[in-house]
């Protein structure tokens, strides 16, 4: 639902997001979630800030340097010779170039016992589909109809593994004919034969428990925007009479992490926009779950690829969208379970 969020209404979402720019400070962006790493870059948050003397950081500071002067065709020409992706735009390419580099440095340092990068080891990225008007009145309560997650494996860098569910509304269970013609859910019956939000949702957490994730792997959620946790998951547990489920309170915000990294204003944000500055194209039927939350993925493997620390950003506390402190320690999400029914 990339545009379509757009037009739900956030003032409720703004104005609790303000009250947590005292714990993320906004007003240097590209210092947030993916460090800049024109400057020293980000390693594990449980190094120390000395480790930054490192001659590493040296080496990768002049490595970028050199690579800001670089023109467009330099830039080309170098990637191909490191058989790296030519696509994207030149801050694209700069980015990449100079990720690689930082990776090559920071893994011939941790051979040596020196610095070293981590990451999850899988990461969850989820699209809801939910019940909508053309103009949605500012008590309209979306309602989840599609269900989808695309596990990313973060060491091999590829999708290993899908999950989706169509769910059946409650409040609204008639869709409206502008849902249908945007989610592509095209016949009433695919979620009148659904099973209901608690049942599908009992699916998901068995499903990440095969997977043990949580267990034995470190995992994390990840969506494009905060839409679908902080409104649409928050607003359907109420509405299920369900307590909002422990491992979808943190979050990977996509756009947050995709305009830290590359430097580019919210507004070049979008889902349609970052394929195309990655050199990339949709893939599926757009405003499909699993399809949009393919191509997010195929978003995230690139910004991965290109060297981002992908990690939480975002949170719900008390019923309420708080913003992640980079400066928090990294963890993963907890075990999945089922939440308790609410009293």
């Amino acid at each position: 639902m990339d545009e379509h969020k757009e037009n739900i209404h956030t003032e409720d979402l703004n104005a609790k997001m303000s009250d947590a720019r005292a714990d993320d400070d906004e007003v240097k962006p590209c210092s947030r979630i993916c460090p800049d790493e024109e400057a020293a870059p980000q390693v594990s948050p449980s190094q120390s800030n000395s480790d930054f003397s490192h001659p590493v950081y040296k080496e990768i500071s002049m490595a970028n340097g050199h690579i800001n002067r670089m023109t467009m065709d330099e830039l080309r020409i170098k990637l191909s010779e490191l058989h790296l992706d030519t696509r994207g735009v030149k801050d694209v390419m700069k980015k990449r170039l100079k990720s690689h580099y930082k990776k090559q440095k920071l893994l011939q340092s941790a051979a040596e016992g020196g610095a070293t990068d981590t990451y999850y080891d899988y990461i969850c990225v989820v699209d809801f589909e939910a019940t909508c008007e053309e103009d949605n009145p500012s008590d309209f309560h979306h309602e989840i109809i599609e269900f989808p997650m695309v596990l990313i494996n973060t060491h091999t860098l590829e999708i290993v593994d899908s999950f989706q569910e169509y769910v059946k509304p409650e409040s609204n269970p008639q869709l409206s004919d502008f849902c249908v013609q945007l989610t592509g859910i095209t016949q009433q019956k695919m979620v009148d034969e659904a099973a209901p939000f608690p049942d599908v949702l009992q699916r998901v957490v068995a499903w990440l428990q095969e997977r043990e994730l949580g267990t034995k792997y470190k995992y994390a959620i990840l969506t494009d925007g905060a839409w679908d946790m902080s409104k649409f998951l928050n607003i359907q547990c109420r509405i299920s009479r369900i307590r909002y489920p422990q491992f979808a309170k943190k979050w990977i915000n996509i756009r947050k992490s995709y305009g830290n990294f590359y430097k580019v204003p919210r507004t070049q944000t979008k889902l349609s926009t970052m394929l195309e500055k990655l050199g990339l194209q949709y893939e599926g039927r757009p405003h499909s779950g699993l399809d949009d939350s393919r191509n997010i993925a195929r978003i995230a493997l690139r910004m991965l690829q290109d060297g981002c620390q992908l990690r939480a950003n975002e949170r719900m506390h008390a019923g309420q969208l708080l913003s992640v402190p980079s400066s928090a320690p990294m963890e993963g999400a907890p075990p999945p379970h089922n939440p308790r029914s609410r009293d």
